[in-house]
């Protein structure tokens, strides 16, 4: 692991090189982003990032702006930074020669395809696992995280948290509670859009859209199966929103078919 300057920025970042008989690892590398708030790049060590590189996916994991080890602006948490925070990290690591595969959980996962829009020219494919695209959701979420932000205000439940010897918890808790009232971040998020029909007609890469039977988002991801070029949506069955976690064979197996597939179509 390592602190990684990445424009005015320094981001805790992790490399995975590719290992095993899969495609080489000088082959296009996997990037994961992940979850707001409560979230880092840890959720992917057990889950997506191992297997990816023992397949043979050199894969990059980092702290979005302002989450785990990395630094914590007071402003940028709106998608258009992310994209240029991602852009930085990939030029000062030497991965914005060739496009990479971009895999995003939940609003990770509505960065990814914002920055397929965007800067296309960065991203060979797209997995979307369980993100918000249309609907209320920036609204419900910037509601969600209002009211949270309000409870861990007076920080009673991080020394309630650290009095019981919840020492992971107690931190997590109190960076979601910098995040959420020091920063800009729920302002940021209430300022951007859903995504239209239209923005899913011009995306011009190839999408993995991966959700669980029961997720509420589900009609979001139905409507960019229909408007998208090239996506394919996997539903999982007995799952809801945490797919990542409690449907992680499937997600892996999914993930791995599709990038075989990716692979081999560049290389051929």
């Amino acid at each position: 692991m390592a602190l990684t300057r990445a424009g005015a920025l320094r981001l805790h970042t992790q490399w995975l090189p590719g290992r095993g008989d899969g495609p080489r690892s000088d082959g296009p590398a996997v990037v994961l982003l992940h979850g707001l708030v409560m979230d880092n790049l840890s959720s992917f060590y057990s889950t997506l990032a191992g297997p990816l590189s023992r397949a043979g996916h050199p894969v990059l994991l980092y702290d979005q702006r302002g989450h785990g080890r990395s630094e914590r602006p007071p402003t940028g948490y709106d998608r258009d930074t992310a994209v240029a925070d991602l852009a930085a990290l990939l030029a000062v690591l030497g991965l914005d020669h060739r496009p990479v595969h971009l895999i995003g959980n939940s609003y990770g996962g509505a960065l990814a395809l914002h920055t397929a829009l965007v800067r296309p020219d960065l991203v060979a494919s797209l997995v979307l696992i369980e993100a918000q695209l249309t609907g209320d959701w920036i609204e419900e979420m910037t509601d969600t995280l209002s009211v949270a932000a309000l409870g861990l205000e007076d920080g009673r439940l991080r020394a309630q948290l650290a009095a019981l010897g919840q020492r992971k918890e107690a931190r997590l808790t109190a960076g979601a509670d910098a995040l959420l009232n020091h920063t800009t971040l729920i302002e940021d998020i209430a300022a951007g859009r859903a995504f239209t029909a239209r923005d899913f007609a011009r995306l011009d890469r190839p999408v993995l859209a991966v959700y669980g039977e029961h997720s509420e988002l589900l009609p979001g991801a139905r409507e960019l199966a229909a408007q998208a070029a090239d996506c394919e949506l996997c539903v999982l069955p007995d799952v809801g929103h945490t797919v990542l976690k409690d449907a992680t064979a499937g997600l892996r197996d999914a993930v791995l078919a599709r990038l075989r597939g990716r692979v081999g179509a560049v290389a051929g």
